[in-house]
């Protein structure tokens, strides 16, 4: 009888695939472009920025994620962006300023710092490379941080074609 093939990877239980998709959090993603509240895209005047901001209906982003944004260049006081969240916060799940890519790596951001990583110390990882879901880049960087004082190795990819990140000397 021939040698019985072993999968090494699969039976490893130091060997754990972190995949940051499992931490996506579900709900719709808005991109708001303020441009059309600005006096023929560029100038922001506050009274008529005010008044767009009172009459909008902001009940329509409940529990929805919203990224304000200026797709113009105009040059945007710091208040009026103010405005736009203490309006959209109470119906909002999270409101931040920029663009989809920037809400996303926010949201990992806050997700991977409040991670308990205890359960990962001495252990081999691979971060999943390969998501179906927007993972920014920023994710991943922040979740190296979290992993790499806690982990004996870290590599990316897939266990069957892994790039080594970090080993634990």
């Amino acid at each position: 009888m021939a040698d019985e093939i072993v999968n090494r990877v699969t039976n490893n239980q130091n060997l754990i695939t972190f995949d940051l998709e499992d931490y996506y959090p579900p709900g719709k993603r808005v991109l708001f472009d303020i441009k059309d509240w600005l006096y023929e895209g560029l100038i922001l005047r506050e009274k008529e920025f005010r008044a767009y901001v009172s009459k909008h209906d902001w009940t329509q982003y409940q529990d929805q994620f919203l990224a304000f944004t200026c797709s113009t260049d105009a040059i945007i006081p710091g208040w009026a962006y103010l405005l736009l969240t203490s309006a959209a916060i109470p119906h909002a799940k999270k409101v931040v300023v920029g663009s989809l890519e920037n809400l996303e790596t926010i949201l990992y951001h806050e997700i991977i710092s409040d991670l308990d990583v205890s359960s990962y110390q001495d252990k081999f990882l691979i971060i999943k490379g390969c998501a179906n879901k927007p993972v920014p880049e920023g994710a991943y960087i922040s979740l190296i941080q979290k992993l790499q004082p806690v982990a004996k190795s870290i590599m990316y990819g897939e266990a069957c074609s892994s790039v080594p990140l970090y080993k634990r000397k």
